[in-house]
């Protein structure tokens, strides 16, 4: 079992899916294809009211949108569109926030459709432990390269988290 780091990892029960029909023989004509990931991603009538349910239950009292409801494993590299093992809340703020886990998901989803990493591999390094995942693919140079923007990087949208962003050992 992984170690939940605060809530910046998902929970033991959201352990990732993906979906059976992405596989690395089918990624050309699949996830790689423009605007697969949106036609994919479930609409706001069905991933709302669970986001709701969700909410009420982890975070009682807080805001909505502080957190986003987010595919451990993206869609972009096969993640199962709707499936509860795949779907947790993530924090929008904060340190190894939401918006650090979609560039990471940028990267890797670049990495596979140009055939540098394995389908199968970007899911597994993702879905074991996020952070470690950017920590590795995530580096100034594969986000220079892949011209990702973000509008929020940790607390300073100017600024590209690196590994030691990640380091859990560190006092706070």
């Amino acid at each position: 079992m992984q170690p939940n780091h605060g809530n910046i990892l998902p929970p033991p029960q959201t352990p990732g899916a993906i979906d059976p029909a992405i596989t690395q023989a089918t990624i050309d004509t699949t996830v790689c294809r423009p605007g697969y990931a949106g036609r994919a991603r479930p609409a706001l009538g069905i991933s709302a009211p669970f986001k709701r349910r969700l909410m009420n239950l982890q975070y009682p009292g807080q805001r909505m949108a502080d957190y986003e409801l987010d595919h451990l494993i993206p869609i972009s590299i096969g993640g199962a569109p709707f499936d509860r093992r795949n779907l947790w809340l993530q924090p929008r703020r904060g340190r190894a926030n939401a918006a650090d886990k979609n560039k990471l998901a940028y990267v890797l989803w670049r990495l596979v459709c140009e055939h540098r990493l394995p389908l199968r591999t970007a899911q597994q390094a993702i879905s074991r432990d996020w952070t470690q995942a950017y920590a590795t693919y995530a580096t100034r140079e594969n986000v220079a390269r892949y011209h990702f923007r973000s509008h929020e990087t940790l607390s300073d949208p100017s600024r590209v988290a690196s590994a030691d962003d990640f380091d859990f050992q560190k006092k706070e």
